[in-house]
């Protein structure tokens, strides 16, 4: 098993590369999905938000590596 993480500051960015992180697996390798929003403030009082997810796979033999993002 193999796990990969993700860290956004936008809900859509953080769907953009976890969509194409998804296409490139082989059908049926994917275990599980967590999701998790975190909000917090900075020094000048401003919100900061985190989406971040975390896919848990499963690496099939003649499957390469995870492929670069971005």
């Amino acid at each position: 098993m193999r796990v990969k993480i993700f860290d956004e500051e936008h809900e859509q960015d953080l769907e953009e590369v976890l969509n194409e992180f998804l296409q490139s697996l082989p059908h049926k390798s994917i275990t599980d999905i967590k999701y998790q929003v975190a909000v917090g403030k900075d020094m000048d009082g401003s919100q900061i938000y985190c989406f971040s997810a975390l896919v848990m796979y499963e690496e099939k033999r003649g499957w390469d590596k995870t492929p670069p993002l971005r």
